[in-house]
């Protein structure tokens, strides 16, 4: 793969951007955003320099292109936050000045629709940070969860290596923002079940490429992926959003990978535990589990027929459930199949 380079970091007492490049959410949801934008100044220590369209929903693209371009070119901001994600950054990054951003590398944070900007700094040759949002995880309900607190603040100020550690409790049933009185009550959880392997017992090391199954897949179609050869030996990472796509889509976005020579050049796959519940589809407790054993076959079918030789772990927090660990997107990954043990440098 291109040689990529890590952004400097931020230090405690920095000036940090906090963007809105896709949905502007904060807008509609002032309480939760306050709540992040505090947990951000005291927990972590950095000052959040908001931009003209981060409380803005349907703000233009060319606005919100012009903003993220900003937030690099600042010499004082030393690292950039998405407040969330959404469904059209894909008509966002047209607008960006690369030439800013490739001369003002910083880290990145973001995830879900923020794929589109990790991909496109990627392709800048600059890594970023998949995970972290200020509405999501830092506006958290009752508190922010501990292990994304730790994985945050390591990726955050670190440049280390860091051991991925499967969660004792997990959620996807997160508190309606609508109701500011549920700020203070921590979302239901249930116990976590560790990670699955699959595949041969070795050693992977590569660079990490992939996040939302779904953004990719829009990304192929706009033709916004590097080409094969640049992206062959990285370790593919994919999570599924909360507009829960069924298996059978799972297995034709994958398969689709693997029709353009993608999947396969893949040794090792890291997959999200799935989002099994939204407001708009309750999924009970038997469906929800139905629904993650249909994606992980869905999953498992398409590597077995395009890369059967993949080292795989399911069930990663990742993505779209709670809590989060944080990947650096185009940093380095060890995925140790003897031991079982994940480590990212940050």
């Amino acid at each position: 793969m291109p040689t990529l380079r890590y952004p400097p970091k931020p230090r405690p007492g920095d000036r940090v951007a906090v963007v809105s490049p896709s949905a502007g959410l904060p807008g509609l949801f002032p309480e939760v955003y306050e709540l992040g934008l505090r947990r951000l100044r005291d927990d972590l220590g950095l000052e959040p320099v908001e931009y003209p369209t981060t409380r803005v929903m349907g703000a233009d693209t060319r606005d919100r292109a012009r903003d993220l371009t900003a937030a690099f070119a600042d010499p004082t901001v030393t690292a950039v936050l998405a407040t969330v994600g959404g469904e059209d950054l894909i008509t966002v990054t047209p607008h960006l000045d690369d030439a800013v951003l490739r001369a003002n590398p910083k880290p990145y944070f973001g995830y879900s629709d923020n794929t589109n900007m990790l991909n496109h700094l990627h392709r800048l040759g600059i890594v970023s940070y998949h995970g972290g949002s200020v509405l999501v995880h830092l506006g958290r309900s009752g508190a922010a969860h501990p292990l994304t607190f730790d994985s945050l603040r390591a990726a955050l100020f670190t440049s280390d290596w860091y051991d991925l550690t499967p969660a004792t409790e997990w959620g996807d049933q997160p508190n309606d923002w609508n109701d500011t009185a549920t700020l203070d009550r921590e979302p239901v959880m249930f116990p976590g079940s560790g990670w699955t392997w699959a595949g041969p017992q070795r050693v992977v090391e590569g660079r990490i490429w992939g996040g939302n199954l779904e953004v990719l897949h829009w990304l192929l179609a706009a033709d916004r992926v590097a080409p094969v050869a640049d992206l062959a030996g990285a370790v593919f990472v994919l999570e599924t959003s909360e507009e829960l796509p069924s298996a059978t889509e799972v297995f034709r976005m994958l398969r689709n990978l693997g029709e353009r020579g993608l999947l396969g050049t893949f040794p090792a796959v890291l997959v999200g535990r799935p989002k099994a519940w939204e407001f708009s589809r309750p999924l009970g407790a038997a469906e929800k589990v139905a629904y993650a054993e249909e994606q992980r076959a869905a999953v498992t079918r398409a590597l077995a027929t395009y890369n059967p030789d993949a080292v795989v772990v399911f069930d990663l927090d990742i993505g779209h459930t709670d809590p989060q660990l944080i990947l650096p997107y185009g940093g380095d990954v060890r995925v140790d199949a003897v031991d079982r043990r994940i480590s990212v440098r940050y």
